[in-house]
């Protein structure tokens, strides 16, 4: 078996079985490149169903070697465990090498989030001045009101908004849909860009249906979104890093801080599991203090 065709039918498993996005697929292919190398310089060109346990433990001391943080390597070893999962589900392997190895110990990150007056300053900071400044607030808006990851922002489609009920449709992770209550700031901003802004362009065919468009009337990239974010961030003064994905953190900590049921956030969030919300349980400092304060018997 070569590694070039089990790699191609694992991308189209997938593609077509899993309904993951073109990003994640692309994530697991990398991970899978660098084992190919590996078995091309280090284990003389070792097929796929020839690699052995001692073989990857060989190949996390060989990315270790090259400096790839512990974070890395835990993600390379998940799509590296996927594929063999694959690959045995298929058929091409008799037993799965991955099932003893261990990913390295990291810590949790917990995110970097942004206070509601931080929140008001960035989206004050857009110059409405601008062709593009209210398409601008309008995705701030959007991002902070409904908890959207920056890939659901440049995907989200005019059909899916529901405003006279107060949702909006999201096309999440694996093609899972959600319904997300969307609020009046974040409408009204909606609203005045395809007034002011949307209607003004010549929009692509293939992206007549996709709400927010750069000037060529051409659904933006993710790359751009980060853009905007990272110049507006400059030119608000904010030395730490914000991504559009902090406002999605903040989203999630201003709504367990003001006392959101944990299972609600996680819906909104669209989150598989429970245990991610539950990091946002943790930001609160202040509250943490004041409860430690207020209820141990040392304080």
């Amino acid at each position: 078996m070569k590694w070039e065709d089990s790699k191609k039918g694992f991308e189209s498993f997938l593609r077509l079985e899993k309904g993951l996005s073109a990003n994640s697929i692309a994530a697991y292919i990398n991970d899978i490149n660098k084992l190919m190398v590996f078995a091309d310089e280090e284990l003389k060109k070792l097929a796929p169903e020839k690699v052995k346990l001692n073989h990857l433990k060989k190949f996390v001391e060989w990315i270790n070697d090259k400096g790839v943080s512990p974070r890395t390597q835990a993600r390379t070893i998940s799509g590296i465990k996927s594929f063999f999962k694959y690959l045995l589900m298929e058929g091409k392997v008799s037993n799965d090498p991955t099932t003893l190895l261990e990913s390295p110990k990291i810590g949790r990150k917990l995110p970097d989030v942004l206070t509601i007056e931080e929140i008001d300053l960035m989206i004050d900071t857009v110059d409405l001045n601008k062709p593009e400044g209210q398409r601008n607030k309008a995705m701030l808006e959007t991002l902070y009101s409904c908890g959207l990851r920056v890939s659901e922002l440049v995907n989200l489609k005019i059909s899916n908004l529901s405003f006279d009920q107060g949702y909006i449709k999201v096309e999440g992770k694996a093609g899972k849909e959600r319904l997300v209550p969307v609020s009046e700031k974040a409408i009204d901003e909606i609203n005045k860009y395809m007034d002011i802004y949307r209607k003004t362009l010549k929009i692509s065919k293939d992206s007549e249906d996709i709400l927010f468009l750069n000037r060529r009337g051409k659904k933006l990239s993710r790359v751009m979104i980060f853009t905007i974010i990272k110049n507006l961030a400059v030119k608000a003064g904010f030395e730490k890093k914000i991504s559009p994905h902090t406002f999605r953190h903040s989203f999630a900590t201003h709504l367990i801080n003001g006392g959101a049921d944990l299972r609600a956030v996680q819906e909104m969030l669209g989150h598989e599991s429970i245990l991610t919300t539950e990091i946002y349980t943790h930001l609160d400092r202040d509250y943490l203090k004041a409860t430690i304060n207020q209820f141990h018997p040392r304080s």
